[in-house]
C-alpha cells in the first residue's frame, strides 16, 4: 500500500474538492458501480476530467483497485507526467501499436484484471468534440471476449467537455451528469458488441440533465 499513498493524497486533497466543491454533479446508477474486479467501465471521453470524475465516485477504501488504461506513448513520454500518471492515477499502459498481437496489446490489462482491479477504458481511443460520443473502436470486444469472468459496465458522463475542453487548461465549473448502467451481456460478434455498447451509451444519455436542458 506504500506505492499507493501519493494516489491516495492526491484524490483526498485535490480530486474529491474539486469534483464535489467545483462541480456539480448529477450522479444516476451509482449502485451499478463495481466495487470488486474483475471488471471494466466503458466510459465515453470528452475531457481529461473524465478518468478523475469517475475514480472519485469510489469511496478511498477501494481507490487503489481502480484503474484507467492509458495510452503508454503519450502518459510516459515525459519523466514528470509519467511520475504522476504511475503513481498518482497509477494507469494501465497500453502501446497503441497495431502492429502487436492482440494478446500483447491487452497483457497489462489481463494482468489487472488477474488482481481483481476494475479498469477504466475510453473505447473510443481519444477525446472527441465537446459532448459528442465518437466511433467505438473495436479494442473492447477483443478483450472482453477473451475474460468471460469480467462484468462489463457502460458509463455516460456529459458536460465535463464543457468544463475542461481538449486543449485546454482552465478548468471552468459547469453542473455535469455521470449515468451508469447495467452490465452489458456477453456477445460473440463484434459488431453486436459494439452494436449494444452504442445503444447503451445513447440509453444513459437520455437521463442526462445538461444535455436534456440544453435541447430545450
Amino acid at each position: 500500500m506504500m506505492n499507493k499513498i501519493p494516489k491516495l493524497l492526491f484524490f483526498i486533497f485535490f480530486v474529491k474538492p474539486v469534483v464535489f466543491i467545483i462541480l456539480g454533479l448529477n450522479i444516476r446508477g451509482r449502485n451499478n458501480l463495481p466495487l470488486t474486479g474483475p471488471a471494466i467501465i466503458v466510459a465515453n471521453h470528452n475531457s481529461h476530467l473524465d478518468t478523475i470524475v469517475i475514480m472519485s465516485l469510489y469511496p478511498l477504501s477501494k481507490l487503489h483497485k481502480i484503474r484507467p488504461v492509458a495510452a503508454a506513448d503519450y502518459f510516459l513520454s515525459h519523466p514528470l507526467l509519467k511520475w504522476f500518471s504511475l503513481n498518482c492515477i497509477d494507469i494501465v499502459p497500453i502501446k497503441r501499436n497495431s502492429q502487436l498481437k492482440k494478446s500483447d496489446l491487452f497483457q497489462e490489462c489481463h494482468t489487472a484484471l488477474n488482481k481483481d482491479d476494475v479498469l477504466i477504458i475510453f473505447p473510443e481511443g481519444t477525446r472527441g468534440a465537446p459532448e459528442e460520443i465518437g466511433r467505438i473502436k473495436h479494442g473492447i470486444f477483443h478483450l472482453a471476449q477473451e475474460r468471460n469472468d469480467t462484468q462489463i459496465i457502460p458509463l455516460v458522463t456529459h458536460g465535463l467537455g464543457k468544463s475542461l475542453p481538449r486543449g485546454e487548461a482552465l478548468l471552468v465549473p459547469f453542473n455535469c451528469d455521470v449515468i451508469i448502467g447495467t452490465k452489458l451481456p456477453p456477445e460473440t460478434t463484434r459488431e453486436t458488441f459494439i452494436e449494444n455498447l452504442s445503444n447503451a451509451f445513447n440509453d444513459l444519455l437520455k437521463y442526462c440533465l445538461t444535455r436534456n436542458n440544453a435541447e430545450r
